[in-house]
């Protein structure tokens, strides 16, 4: 798998892929994120390629705090390779580059096999709430 850059070219090819993996909820706006994205470190947002499909990504970002994680996802028939593992320590190493001390991920508590995926990549289970506020329930 080759990993490079997002392109706004890529961009139905990849929301494709997340709702394949079940990453978009009702309240996601996918061309919406991907707009925001591409204002604020759109270098962070990687795409997997193999034999020219986009088969991962991972939208990373650094807010000179906290590093993120959001929309890692892998082609079903593509997982259990170690793409995920080789797209996350992309974004990863290019968030620590910029002297990011700590990256933050959410994954919904009922699933399991995400979680120990994470867990896998020495991601631990922080003992903290995590609160939201939703500004674009209008859309």
């Amino acid at each position: 798998m080759q990993i490079r850059e997002f392109k706004i070219e890529d961009q139905e090819e990849v929301i494709q892929l997340w709702k394949t993996c079940n990453l978009i909820a009702p309240w996601n706006h996918p061309e919406n994120d991907i707009k925001i994205k591409m204002d604020v470190d759109p270098d962070l947002f990687l795409v997997g390629i193999y034999d020219e499909k986009i088969i991962a990504t991972v939208m990373g970002g650094y807010d000179g705090h906290r590093g993120w994680i959001n929309y890692l996802a892998v082609s079903p028939e593509f997982q259990m390779k170690g793409f995920a593992k080789k797209i996350m320590n992309c974004v990863e190493d290019k968030i620590k580059s910029r002297g990011c001390p700590k990256i933050n991920l959410q994954v919904r508590a009922y699933n399991t096999e995400v979680l120990a995926f994470y867990q896998s990549l020495g991601y631990e289970v922080d003992n903290v709430v995590s609160l939201g506020k939703r500004f674009d329930s209008d859309k």
